[in-house]
């Protein structure tokens, strides 16, 4: 389906203006045909011209639309689809004309769809009101709206549950396409975002992992959900896209707004991390240590300060790194004897 523009139907003022002075002119006719019916006959006519005009001349106002700046409106004349009003402006469209927006009711958790607090305490009138006027109104919105998914449970590359969340930056660029082309493009959306972030979301691991290829060369990287966000989002804005085209949407942007492990299994990672953090600290405290024992040895030989055997240069050696390693402050112990 093409896009077609209608750039000529703005003149609904002149029209607005042309028809209601018409239809003052049909009241002041009746007025005048109802006084002098008994004896003209042109009375007669003006009055049945001008009844007439009074019950159908309120069809082309029926074809007056107003629209604002970023809004569109998709129009079908019988069934046939005829154009698209773009530019905001003042426009006259013929009256049989009928607006097609199948996404107008359609509510999502996204920027434009979001109902307020204050929507709950409205009055059973003004919400029947409400609902009439959001069905009336069928213009498509071309500014660039959020949709934020709720989040979603999916096993990364190693089957390990997280819990993630995205954003998506969109907008219409298409009217033909978003509204014949699919069913509801809002909900087409919402369903192309969950598929596009399951589908890259279980090629990472949650953390960097050894031996995981995720950019599809063989090469294990270090690619992760946690260190690669950037990247990530990209590929799922790249893939919604590829999806979207087709009714003509576009991607400006894909945002990870929530990750995390999912609960079931968030402690035992949590453990898991402190492990590992525990292990990379132990094994930096014993670098330092045997380095610092190793200069401590090469201090002595180098200045002769104290001459050791190898079996007291092993003692020395395990109650340094004893010392040096060891949780708690060391207790000294004083030897005022001999050395031997």
């Amino acid at each position: 389906m093409q896009e077609k523009i209608l750039k000529n139907k703005k003149n609904g003022m002149a029209v607005l203006l042309i028809f209601s002075l018409l239809y003052i002119a049909a009241i002041v006719g009746l007025i005048f045909g109802c006084i002098y019916v008994e004896t003209s006959a042109a009375a007669i006519a003006l009055l049945i011209v001008s009844g007439i005009w009074l019950l159908v001349g309120w069809i082309p106002f029926c074809g007056l639309r107003i629209l604002k700046p970023q809004e569109a409106l998709v129009l079908t004349l019988f069934g046939k689809y005829i154009g698209t009003l773009k530019n905001d402006g003042f426009y006259f469209v013929n009256p049989f004309c009928s607006s097609v927006n199948p996404a107008a009711k359609t509510r999502l958790s996204q920027s434009g769809d979001v109902e307020s607090g204050k929507s709950i305490l409205l009055s059973a009138a003004q919400s029947a009101t409400q609902s009439n006027m959001e069905l009336a109104n069928k213009k498509i919105s071309l500014k660039i709206m959020t949709l934020n998914n709720n989040r979603q449970k999916i096993n990364d590359c190693l089957g390990n549950p997280v819990e993630i969340g995205i954003a998506v930056t969109w907008r219409v660029v298409d009217t033909a396409k978003a509204v014949f082309d699919v069913d509801n493009y809002k909900e087409y959306l919402s369903l192309q975002c969950d598929s596009a972030l399951r589908n890259i979301v279980r090629i990472y691991p949650y953390d960097v992992s050894p031996n995981v290829d995720t950019t599809g060369d063989g090469i294990a990287d270090e690619g992760s959900l946690r260190g690669s966000s950037e990247i990530v989002a990209s590929r799922i804005r790249d893939e919604i896209q590829q999806k979207v085209s087709a009714a003509g949407l576009e991607i400006i942007e894909a945002r990870i707004t929530y990750l995390a492990y999912a609960p079931e299994i968030a402690a035992v990672m949590l453990q898991r991390q402190q492990a590992s953090a525990i292990i990379d600290a132990r094994k930096m405290i014993v670098d330092g240590a045997v380095g610092m024992v190793e200069m401590a040895l090469e201090r002595l030989n180098e200045h002769n300060t104290v001459v050791l055997d190898e079996e007291r240069k092993a003692a020395m050696v395990s109650n340094l790194l004893v010392v040096l390693c060891g949780n708690h402050d060391a207790q000294p112990v004083v030897n005022s004897g001999s050395l031997y």
